[in-house]
This record gives structure tokens, sequence and C-alpha cells, in this order.
């Protein structure tokens, strides 16, 4: 599995969706209902975001995220990350 770089809050690679600590990777690959997360940029199986609870209502839009440390991020400055999509 490769290192994820400084500053990411996820991880890249992994077999078969789940990374070497056992988390499933919410990264899409193959899948025709993503979305992209709006604080990392990755795209992401939505219904597997929903499923962990990775993703927020705003403004009436649901944005959805890769990893559980883009929700705090989202959630401290959502705008930015809106206006930024």
């Amino acid at each position: 599995m490769s290192e994820t770089s400084a500053g990411s809050c996820c991880s890249v690679g992994g077999s078969a969706g789940v990374d070497a600590a056992g988390r499933k990777d919410l990264l899409a690959s193959n899948t025709a209902d993503v979305a992209v997360c709006v604080v990392m940029g990755g795209s992401v199986a939505k219904a597997d975001a929903e499923a962990a609870g990775l993703y927020r209502d705003y403004e009436g839009e649901r944005y959805y995220f890769c990893c559980a440390g883009c929700a705090p991020k989202f959630d401290a400055d959502p705008a930015k990350y809106v206006t930024a999509a």
C-alpha cells in the first residue's frame, strides 16, 4: 500500500477496497453512483459514504467525504468547500 501524502487524511491503494488496517476504502473506482469529496477531491461511492456517515447536508445539498478526516474540516467552514467545489 502507498504512503499517504503529508497532510492527507486518506489512504491510497489497498487490496479489494480494504486497507491494511481492515478499513474499507471509500474512494470509488468502478461505481456508477459516485460523488467527489469536496475536501480532498477524490471520487466517493455515495452508498458507502452514507453507510459510514461520511456526508453532510448543507444548504439543501448533500456532500460526501472520502474519509473521516474530511467531515470535521467541512464542518469547520462548509462555505469554503462548497464554493471551491
